[in-house]
Parts: structure tokens; C-alpha cells; sequence
């Protein structure tokens, strides 16, 4: 079932992770099939009085978050990391049933591929600022393999994510680390001869 994410009120401006709450994923937050949030000082919170209004809101391992405003279409797995965690207006949770005939990861890959990339886009073309509802994701053609077809698609497009990830985090870490390093040579910190 999709559900959309809850309404944004004023007292929720400026508060952070860092600040205690329970965190809340942005729409910029999916890459790559993942949920990427930065340091707790920049992850958005909702304090805690409020949310425990919002508790079906909050976010289970498995469940599917896909940006229905802006940059359409993005979508990512929930982790066990971001379980509890509340999420943005912008986004919608898909949360499949236990015993249901499609997979999580399975569906979370075959929604960030061409073809249905290709029919959310066809979707949303022309709108001012691209929007999908709910009821045009309902329409969705999912073509629907065995379960252990699924099951192995999923696994093997979540290890390459993961690798992904794990290489998008490696140039990150580098180009810190470059900036570091340039400042400390042109300031005379370090030395570049021996």
C-alpha cells in the first residue's frame, strides 16, 4: 500500500538529528537504491511530542520510499539503519504485505529500471514541476517472475548497489581528503618534498 508522507508544519523548520527527534528522509536522500543522509547536524528531525502522532509514518526494513515530486521517481530500499525514522511529503512509502506475491528488493530494483523509470517520466512530462500520484503508481504494469527469480535479481542488484555505494563513499573520503591535504600544502602545514 502506498502512503504518502506526513504534511510539514513550521516547528519542524531547523531542527536536526543532532538535535534529538526522530530523523526524517528528504526526497535528496535517495541515491542509488539507498537511503544516503549526510551528518546528524544536517538530517532534518521531527521532535519526539510530534511524532508519536505519526507513528504510521514511521519507517520499516523493507519498505519502499520512491520521490513523487521534483526529481520523480527516485526510489530506495528502507535499511534496518532507518527503521523508526519518519519520512518527507515529497515521498511515498510502499509497504508490501508478508507473505505477498512480490518481493521488496525485487520491486525497489525493478522500479529504478529503464522501463519503469520510462513509464513514471511518461506520467509526469509537461507538469510544471513533475508530480506522480498515488493512483498513477497504482497503474503500474510489474512484471512479476516466480519468487527465487525475484529473490536472485534482488540480491544480485543490491550487492552491486552496495558496491556502489561503498565506491561513491571512497570519492567522497578522497576528495575530503584532497581538499585537506591541498590546504595543509599551500599553507605550508606539510611539506610535499620527503
Amino acid at each position: 500500500m502506498w502512503t504518502v508522507g506526513p504534511g510539514a508544519r513550521a516547528e519542524d523548520k531547523g531542527r536536526t538529528q543532532a538535535d534529538g527527534g526522530v530523523p526524517l528522509v528528504l526526497p535528496r536522500d535517495l541515491h542509488g537504491q539507498r537511503i544516503a543522509t549526510g551528518d546528524a547536524a544536517v538530517v532534518p528531525a521531527i521532535a519526539w511530542d510530534r511524532a508519536r502522532a505519526l507513528v504510521k509514518y514511521e519507517l520499516a526494513e523493507g519498505d519502499i520510499l520512491l520521490t513523487r515530486t521534483g526529481t520523480v521517481g527516485r526510489c530506495a530500499l528502507v535499511a534496518r539503519e532507518h527503521v523508526g525514522w519518519l519520512f518527507h511529503p515529497n515521498l511515498v512509502r510502499l509497504r508490501l504485505p508478508g507473505a505477498g506475491p512480490v518481493g521488496a528488493a525485487y520491486l525497489a530494483a525493478y522500479l529504478s529500471a529503464t522501463a519503469a523509470q520510462d513509464w513514471i517520466s511518461t506520467r509526469t512530462a509537461g507538469a510544471v514541476i513533475p508530480s506522480l500520484s498515488i493512483r498513477a503508481l497504482g497503474e503500474l504494469p510489474v512484471l512479476v517472475p516466480p519468487a527465487a527469480e525475484q529473490a536472485a535479481i534482488g540480491a544480485t542488484l543490491a550487492a552491486l548497489d552496495d558496491k556502489i555505494q561503498a565506491h561513491t563513499e571512497i570519492a567522497r573520503a578522497t576528495r575530503a581528503y584532497r581538499g585537506a591535504l591541498a590546504d595543509a600544502l599551500m599553507n605550508g602545514i606539510l611539506s610535499a618534498e620527503g
